[in-house]
């Protein structure tokens, strides 16, 4: 059945589901009216159902194997990396090529749904691994149309299975739609109970799973109504990407707490993904922000915008700037390249040390080393080389090397080291098992003193918003003060980014940040057991794997 159309203007939404809605009816080919941010009170700054997939499971599950874990879930995980294009006929190859540039923000899957513009259907390829394993030309020629969304996964919730990867595909009454997450629902399990005992049949252990069930049972017409519905009985993080047979549609909830940008191509078609760097590579200009709470309608008719529940202050979170993003990436406004240069230069200014040379833990603390060097007038050399060739599996040495694990990815340069006072640029400590060998591989490459400088403050709290991080007992500095975490590691000092040093940086913009994971104080409270993902066997159905 055609979907009604979608002249967000004519629409006459019941009074219990109150919005405000702006509209543009310029072509698709003509660049949109952008619209007005919704104010704020004190500032003004495998699929649940594959159609038409040709790709049997033996082809993604691959053969049982140990995952790398040497950093033993020392860093936080990415969350998970989304993008959509409407109006270009190469629409899945593009989608493919930015979910490279997304690949940082998730390894364990990948897919894409486009829309075959012959016979309107939504035909999906999804696998586990990465996007070059998961996709060839081949797969691609099966997805043809101007219309396509894609995803990278890490899981945050549900286990890591073939079932799990998105985008996820469903048919309902009046049609078929396809849907790619960001983020994490704190209210998951409340509303997958209700529904179920309502009669709905779950084919993921997903958290995004819910959402397709809540827009199929309303009762609201046409679909983006549906939407709107859906998104307003959802607590947490989410930027939605969501294709139907003839619209994209983006959706980011009303915290902003994961990021969602706007861009568009030379030939008219607008693009939606996690981050700029997806737009950059795809040669599509950055227009703006999806903003918190901001539901944007992309079809035939052109742009339209309409927003969910506003909230006086977003919560985006702060470890996109610190961890996630790529530093060629704009997040939130901010250049990230400039935050990380920025939080060096803090730490050399508060913190600095007498010291010889400065190095950097590759990858993410490298633009940061650069700041603290810069500031220190100290030379920043490469200390450390970090492997890029480091495949998904390894064959375990029989007789057990110490920190093998971390040697495999990282070797020291002795030659940088030897004799040196070094300071060392990380981005985080998490658990501090990773640091401790790191700081031994450089004592043993002939480092006279090692001063761990650590670019953001304490991590004291659990993330129950998109990104997988330990539970709050094994964060070690929610156990141990500074000094004990300095003797925990083994180096000759250590220092952490201070937090109101990281906020008086933001500026005005401070307020609309989340730090939950360094105050433990949280702007959804988490109101459901949170189930960390499973580790072991993660990439392979549990049917396969024969687990429970």
């Amino acid at each position: 059945m055609a979907l009604a159309p979608s002249n967000i203007s004519s629409l006459s939404k019941p009074s219990s589901l109150p919005f405000n809605t702006s509209s543009s009816s310029s072509s698709i080919h003509n660049k949109p009216t952008l619209f007005t941010k919704p104010p704020l009170s004190n500032k003004t700054p495998p699929p649940l159902l594959c159609i038409n997939n040709n790709n049997p499971i033996s082809k993604f599950v691959p053969a049982y194997t140990t995952p790398i874990s040497d950093d033993n879930g020392e860093k936080p995980r990415e969350e998970c990396g989304v993008v959509g294009i409407y109006g270009d006929p190469e629409a899945s190859s593009l989608c493919y090529l930015a979910l490279h540039a997304l690949q940082h923000r998730g390894q364990e899957g990948s897919g894409i749904v486009a829309v075959n513009g012959h016979n309107n259907t939504l035909q999906c390829v999804t696998g586990v691994g990465l996007v070059s394993e998961v996709f060839n030309q081949s797969k691609l020629n099966h997805l043809p149309g101007s219309l396509a969304i894609g995803h990278v996964r890490y899981s945050t919730a549900g286990q890591s299975m073939l079932k799990n990867v998105q985008p996820f595909v469903a048919s309902y009454r009046f049609g078929s739609v396809g849907i790619a997450h960001n983020g994490n629902l704190v209210n998951y399990r409340t509303l997958r109970a209700k529904l179920e005992d309502n009669g709905s049949i779950f084919n993921t252990s997903s958290d995004t799973e819910v959402v397709l069930h809540l827009i199929a049972t309303s009762k609201h017409r046409p679909f983006i109504l549906r939407i709107v519905d859906a998104c307003e009985r959802l607590k947490g993080a989410y930027s939605f990407v969501f294709v139907t047979e003839d619209k994209l549609v983006a959706v980011r909830d009303p915290f902003g707490f994961r990021p969602l940008v706007m861009g568009r191509r030379s030939n008219g078609a607008v693009v939606f993904a996690s981050e700029t760097c997806a737009l950059d590579l795809i040669e599509a200009t950055y227009e703006r922000e999806v903003y918190p709470g901001e539901v944007i309608v992309v079809d035939k008719n052109g742009v339209q915008s309409l927003f969910l529940m506003s909230h006086p202050e977003p919560k985006q979170c702060i470890f996109e700037h610190i961890y996630f993003a790529l530093p060629n990436s704009v997040v939130f406004g901010r250049s990230v390249y400039e935050s990380r240069r920025r939080f060096g230069e803090i730490l050399a200014t508060e913190s600095g040390v007498e010291c010889d040379v400065v190095i950097a833990v590759p990858d993410s603390g490298v633009v940061a080393a650069l700041g603290y060097a810069e500031k220190a007038g100290v030379p920043f050399q490469q200390g450390l080389i970090r492997s890029h060739y480091v495949g998904r599996t390894f064959i375990e040495p029989s007789q057990r090397i110490r920190d093998f694990g971390v040697k495999l990815k990282l070797s020291p340069v002795r030659a940088v080291i030897e004799g040196k006072r070094v300071v060392v640029v990380d981005d985080s400590i998490v658990r501090g098992t990773t640091s401790s060998k790191i700081v031994r591989l450089i004592k043993e490459a002939g480092a006279k003193e090692v001063h761990m400088r650590i670019a953001c403050p304490p991590i004291i709290g659990s993330c129950y918003y998109g990104v997988d991080t330990p539970s709050s007992d094994e964060l070690i500095s929610n156990r141990m003060s500074v000094d004990e975490i300095r003797e925990f590691i083994g180096c000759d000092s250590l220092a952490f980014l201070p937090i109101d040093s990281l906020q008086k940086l933001l500026g005005y913009d401070s307020p609309n940040y989340c730090y939950a994971c360094f105050s433990g104080m949280y702007p959804v409270e988490p109101t459901e057991e949170v189930v960390k993902v499973k580790r072991v066997g993660d990439f392979v159905d549990d049917l396969l794997n024969k687990s429970k």
